[in-house]
């Protein structure tokens, strides 16, 4: 299956929709994300606090598909801000992964009061000017954050990843990202057992279509101009969550979905202007 791509600011090529790897571990999870490639998926999305890479890097391998085939991203955690600390930590998460570089490195979280993301950002730049990394960007970013990276860089990142589902819906975000040229992508763009799988709305507009619940959802991100990565560990919905290209949504449909939207939406109320990830 060729998935359609996106062109970022970089000039860089991303697939459309990707496969999350959050608590996808071990050697079941080797033959999930093994079984999730052989199925069309190239944009596979890890992170170090996932515990991950090492079974994504070995999935690629087993594929036999060249590596210039996937589009592979991971995240630096929170703990490793420090410029030197975040230079080392791409490289220890390229070993674990058995690469020479990733296409897209984010920095997970802002962590504004340890103040040291843009030090983390120029580490980035770094990564990327030796050829670690092909494309930089950030994760969970509220637009002051992104400024302050770009003011003081001069680099504006390539994507921003952050919280996205039907209940939780960043119009805002998605505006502001769009207005600095950043693609958007969606973590747990399903709701992580959200209960919108149930959503009478989207229930209707399934039936309407001859499609899942899921991909309704996810159809609802791509046209929003949002790259959806969905988890799963199950090969009937992998197959499923990438058959949402033959298909298209009505702007008022899109509109109805919005309006899901609720203001107690998120998923475990993390406030990028708060919450601390140092583990």
């Amino acid at each position: 299956m060729n998935i359609p791509v996106k062109t970022l600011n970089d000039g860089h090529f991303i697939p459309k929709i990707g496969l999350g790897t959050f608590q996808i571990r071990g050697g079941a999870g080797i033959d999930q994300v093994l079984s999730a490639i052989q199925d069309g998926y190239r944009l596979l999305d890890t992170s170090t606090n996932y515990d991950s890479e090492g079974i994504v890097g070995e999935a690629i391998r087993r594929s036999g598909i060249p590596r210039s085939e996937f589009f592979v991203t991971s995240k630096l955690p929170g703990k490793y801000h420090h410029y030197d600390d975040a230079l080392m930590m791409i490289q220890e998460s390229l070993c674990r992964m058995g690469l020479s570089y990733f296409d897209l490195y984010l920095i997970h979280w802002p962590l504004p009061k340890r103040g040291l993301y843009v030090e983390a950002w120029k580490a980035l730049i770094t990564a990327k000017k030796l050829g670690l990394c092909r494309s930089i960007g950030v994760s969970n970013f509220e637009p002051e954050h992104l400024d302050k990276l770009i003011s003081e860089t001069h680099v504006t990142p390539a994507v921003n990843q952050i919280e996205i589902h039907p209940y939780w819906v960043q119009e805002r975000m998605l505006a502001e990202d769009t207005k600095r040229g950043i693609v958007t992508e969606a973590w747990s763009p399903l709701g992580r057992g959200s209960s919108a799988l149930q959503e009478p709305l989207i229930k209707e507009l399934a039936k309407k279509y001859g499609k899942g619940v899921g991909q309704i959802i996810l159809r609802w991100h791509i046209q929003r101009g949002i790259i959806p990565l969905p988890k799963s560990s199950k090969l009937d919905h992998q197959r499923e969550n990438l058959a949402v290209f033959d298909f298209s949504l009505t702007a008022e449909e899109i509109k109805k979905i919005n309006s899901l939207s609720r203001t107690d939406g998120k998923i475990d109320d993390q406030d990028p202007n708060e919450y601390e990830e140092f583990d």
